[in-house]
């Protein structure tokens, strides 16, 4: 945390004279979204952008979703047809990132588990990194806030 004061009813932080209320929140939000990132979210980003399936592909069938994606063609190209031992299926979603457009797949080859399910493992990081920095941008403001100012 940055140098904290109060003038004439505005706060002083990082740096940053005469903020009300609402700009001391940004101003903490900002600095704890900086004090975040780091290595784990360059990798998260990764996982979902590889995910994005803007990649052109062979003929589908029809009610398949057009595309693939850079990590699916990656893992295919590696593991070509590997199986689960012992018929084993797996769960893998598919159509989108949203509880309302997301479908789940049950399949058997390796590369298609690892090629749908890295782009979620990225997702579920950042949703995780969106998480804490909101959790500590309002207890810090909170810390620092006086009276009617705080949040809850």
């Amino acid at each position: 945390m940055d140098t904290v004061e109060e003038r004439n009813g505005t706060y002083f932080y990082a740096g940053r004279s005469n903020l009300t209320a609402s700009e001391l929140f940004f101003m903490v939000f900002v600095m704890n979204t900086a004090d975040h990132f780091g290595v784990k979210d360059i990798a998260a980003i990764a996982a979902l952008y590889s995910g994005v399936n803007n990649r052109t592909t062979r003929g589908k069938p029809i009610n398949a979703i057009p595309g693939t994606s850079r990590i699916s063609k990656g893992v295919r190209g590696l593991l070509k047809t590997t199986m689960f031992p012992f018929g084993i299926k797996l769960p893998t979603w598919i159509g989108g990132y949203t509880p309302w457009t997301v479908e789940r797949k049950m399949v058997r080859k390796v590369s298609t588990f690892i090629g749908r399910t890295i782009p979620l493992i990225g997702e579920v990081i950042l949703l995780v990194d969106v998480s804490q920095i909101t959790y500590c941008s309002v207890r810090d403001y909170n810390t620092i806030a006086r009276g009617n100012d705080k949040i809850w």
